[in-house]
Order: structure tokens, then C-alpha cells, then sequence
């Protein structure tokens, strides 16, 4: 088995192990089903598009909460020089990192499920944009965690990894709403920068390759600046 999938699945025993993972996860279930539900029966449509509106928001802190004892907590404990010194590269610590919480994010994900099945049982469901929607929310999520990933292998202190990545996350979260503030020249950056739009896109479940590039791109470079950053340490 590759060592990215053996550091997978030690993460995923952690999370399962401590009350850590059932604590957040029941806290984005009570936020998203109060605000799922509390829109639904205010605005009476029967539609996730209110379940999927609320979703960037909720990624900002949910990610920096999966990610932020990943590799802050290691260098802490000096756990991450032990894990070093066995024969798997940075590379695959990192990648073994973001998968255990990818795989945490999809149980969260697919705890949601229930609203549309709620949806499902109030009127018809408009499934292609209910699939793409989900889709977007594993490729937003995924970017999310990267950044927190990355956040996590900069400091020793969990917390201060949360506040990074939430910053960040927010950042490009906020850029998208102030595009029609910049000037013309920089609105195509803006928009393009922007993590909600691309979100947007796939929401209405219309999957343009310019949107999972945009996502693959931000884990990709989010990943290899983990890696990089764990790296440095051999310079020192």
C-alpha cells in the first residue's frame, strides 16, 4: 500500500478516536440543517439552491477545523520528525494529510444528503443541478482543505493554522464580491480568483473544465507549498 494511503488511513483512526471530528461535524450538521430549513420553510421552495448558497460560508470554517491539527500538531509533538524518518517522502505526508480530510469532509457531505431527500419528499428534485452542486462542493471543498493543509504545515500552533486558513479561504471568498469594485482591466482576474464563482458555475450543474481546473489548481499549488514548507526544515 502507498504510503500517502497508510498515513490516510492512521489520520481517519485519529479523527474517529477523538471526540474532535464527531463534535464538528455534529456542529456543521446543526448550522446547516437550521439554516437549510429555516430558508425553506421561509421562502417555500422546495430546492437546495438555499443548501448550496450557504455552503462557501460554511466551508470557511469547517476546513481550517478538519485541517488545523494536521501538521501543526505533529510539529508540536516532534511526531513529525519520527514520521520523517520513516521511508515515505514529504510529499506523501502531505498528500496522506489532505486525504484524511477529504475522506472527513465527504462524511460530512454525505450526512447532508438528508436535505435532499427532504427536497425530494416535498416536491420534484432537479437532479443535474443537485449533482452538480455536490460535485462542487467535494471540488471547492477539497481547495478548502488544501489551503488549510497548507496552513497547518507553516506554524506549531493549531489555532493559528485555523486563523491562516480561514483568512485565506475568506480572502478568496471576498475578492468575488468586490469584482464589480475594481476597475474593468482587473474584474477578469477578480472573477477568475474568486472560489465562490467558480462554485456558482457548478452549482447550476453545468461542469466547465475552467472551474475543476481552477479547483485542481489551487489543491495542487496549496499541496506542493505543504510540501515545500516541510522541506525547508532540511535547510535550516
Amino acid at each position: 500500500m502507498s504510503p500517502a494511503l497508510v498515513i490516510s488511513r492512521r489520520e481517519i483512526r485519529t479523527y474517529f478516536n477523538s471526540p474532535v471530528a464527531y463534535i464538528v461535524v455534529t456542529v456543521f450538521m446543526i448550522l446547516t440543517g437550521y439554516l437549510f430549513f429555516t430558508q425553506l420553510f421561509v421562502e417555500k421552495q422546495a430546492d437546495l439552491r438555499g443548501f448550496f448558497g450557504i455552503m462557501p460560508l460554511l466551508f470557511m470554517f469547517l476546513a481550517p477545523a478538519i485541517t488545523m491539527r494536521l501538521l501543526a500538531d505533529e510539529k508540536a509533538l516532534g511526531t513529525l520528525e519520527l514520521l520523517i524518518t520513516m521511508p515515505v517522502r514529504d510529499w506523501e505526508v502531505v498528500v496522506g494529510k489532505f486525504l484524511a480530510a477529504l475522506a472527513m469532509l465527504c462524511t460530512a457531505l454525505g450526512l447532508t444528503l438528508v436535505f435532499a431527500i427532504t427536497v425530494r419528499s416535498l416536491g420534484p428534485l432537479d437532479r443535474g443541478p443537485a449533482i452538480g452542486g455536490y460535485i462542487g462542493l467535494v471540488l471547492m471543498g477539497g481547495a478548502y482543505l488544501a489551503i488549510g493543509v497548507m496552513a497547518s504545515s507553516f506554524t506549531r500552533n493549531s489555532i493559528v493554522s485555523f486563523i491562516v486558513a480561514f483568512a485565506i479561504s475568506f480572502s478568496l471568498y471576498l475578492i468575488g464580491k468586490v469584482t464589480q469594485f475594481v476597475p474593468q482591466s482587473l474584474q477578469g482576474l477578480t472573477s477568475f480568483l474568486s472560489i465562490d464563482s467558480h462554485f456558482e458555475n457548478v452549482s447550476r450543474g453545468v461542469i466547465d473544465s475552467r472551474d475543476v481546473v481552477y479547483y485542481l489548481s489551487v489543491i495542487g499549488v496549496c499541496l506542493l507549498t505543504a510540501t515545500l514548507s516541510l522541506e525547508s526544515r532540511k535547510w535550516r
